[in-house]
């Protein structure tokens, strides 16, 4: 007797041993996956240095002989002495990474709905949480190997491995179905049965109805420009994702400019994102706040948080200051107020609202063009990867610029989702016409609202 996917899932097992260990393998990915992503913050780390004569010598062996770092690890800016003028060449090796993630996107992206998602899972979205501890992961990892290129070593050899086992990953059965290759997705859940140890089924999957259709091409990205209540949408989105990339990078990226140890602010700027999941999945939930009364707060916060630092004193007059107190309340008081202390707590509450619109952004679109959406969101999530090396670089106009930058891209993305309708407990649009709806409707004047409400 045929049976369905879900009837297919629950003989084979919904969660057993075979999911267990797929699940581990893109944990491990993940820390991998954020060790590349934060490389540059220790491997072009720029220590403090001094140079015993008047001016920057010209040439790079002039420099070599009256230039003095620091610090007691190495980095391509203690190599190549990448400094002052020559400083942008590490900003830019950042970016171009990010660079790399919009291609990736571009190309297989699409790709992945054509060849499944095996050949391009790394593309797919893993757990979060994972990426924030494969930060400290990565910060404990540069503590114990100094120099960069051992470094770097290190960090880049278990993409290797992880390409090796990709080959044995199987392919989502989801997927399969969906394509209408249940023979295929039939293999599949054989393999995740035995892999449950469970003995062999007897197992036929019904033909797929979404088969039925396969000649009619599906909506594409023109049809986010095409319809006014989508257009709008998308601007917002597109703008609320550029933000929290910019934010969340830069943050973290900015966490080697900060004084003290660089090692433990690396740490920090991975684990300050812990409790930022259990307070996203707490409050979107709730009927008071929402997806987006939530998200907006988290965003309004975290540009508050990157703002007051330009209200808080100079390190020289802060230390003057904190020299001359005599009670330890004061000295605490200070702390509070650091600058570390107020961008950790912005890196908290962006990463909050990182994983909120994720989950937002595919509730506000329908169903047939959900996977556009998200496409030309996580677009402009990378522009604002590529941006952010360089805004810690504005420091040298003051030190709390690269903050207020932040800062002024936090409260204007939280206002602006003011703009979007709330989704939780709300019926989903299924198709383009639905939005036609007014319970689908998301930029709603006045007037249409005085309409609901009269009929």
């Amino acid at each position: 007797m045929a049976a369905g996917l879900e009837e297919a899932f629950g003989a084979a097992g919904e969660f057993g041993g075979a999911q267990r260990r797929l699940t581990a393998f893109l944990v491990l990915l993940q820390v991998y996956v954020a060790c590349q992503s934060m490389l540059i913050v220790l491997v072009g780390a720029m220590p403090e240095y001094r140079i015993d004569q008047e001016g920057i010598p010209a040439s790079k062996a002039e420099l070599a002989k009256h230039i003095h770092f620091m610090s007691n690890f190495t980095s391509i800016v203690t190599e190549w002495y990448l400094i002052e003028q020559e400083a942008y060449k590490v900003s830019l090796a950042s970016s171009l990474f990010f660079a790399g993630l919009l291609i990736g996107n571009i190309t297989f992206g699409p790709l992945s709905d054509k060849l499944g998602r095996k050949p391009v899972y790394i593309s797919g979205s893993l757990t979060n949480l994972t990426f924030a501890v494969g930060i400290a992961v990565y910060a404990l990892l540069g503590y114990c190997v100094r120099e960069w290129r051992h470094l770097a070593l290190v960090s880049n050899t278990p993409g290797v491995i992880f390409l090796l086992l990709s080959f044995m990953l199987p392919e989502s059965p989801r997927w399969l179905y969906s394509q209408g290759k249940t023979a295929e997705a039939e293999d599949v859940m054989q393999y995740i049965a035995l892999g449950n140890g469970k003995e062999r089924l007897n197992l036929k999957l019904k033909p797929s109805a979404g088969t039925s259709r396969k000649d009619e091409s599906p909506p594409g990205i023109l049809n986010l420009v095409k319809h006014p209540v989508l257009r709008w949408r998308t601007i917002i989105l597109m703008y609320i994702w550029y933000v929290c990339s910019l934010v969340y990078y830069g943050l973290t990226l900015n966490a080697g400019e900060l004084g003290g140890n660089l090692y433990l602010n690396v740490a920090l700027y991975g684990l300050v994102e812990v409790p930022a999941f259990p307070l996203c999945m707490f409050f979107i939930e709730k009927p008071w706040s929402g997806r987006r009364k939530t998200m907006m707060c988290f965003l309004i916060f975290a540009g508050i948080a990157c703002m007051f630092t330009m209200f808080l004193p100079k390190n020289s007059e802060r230390n003057s200051a904190l020299s001359m107190m005599k009670m330890s309340h004061f000295r605490g008081c200070s702390l509070l107020l650091s600058p570390t202390l107020l961008a950790l707590c912005g890196k908290m509450m962006v990463s909050a609202a990182f994983n909120i619109v994720y989950i937002y952004t595919s509730e506000l679109y329908p169903t047939v063009l959900r996977n556009a959406g998200l496409g030309v969101c996580s677009m402009s999530c990378r522009f604002g990867g590529i941006l952010a090396p360089f805004v810690p670089s504005m420091k040298s106009l003051s030190p709390s610029v690269p903050l207020v930058v932040f800062g002024i891209s936090g409260l204007s993305a939280g206002f602006l989702t003011l703009l979007l309708p709330e989704t939780l407990n709300k019926p989903i649009a299924e198709s383009i016409e639905d939005l036609q709806s007014p319970k689908y409707r998301v930029l709603i004047n006045e007037k249409a609202n005085q309409l609901e409400e009269s009929t």
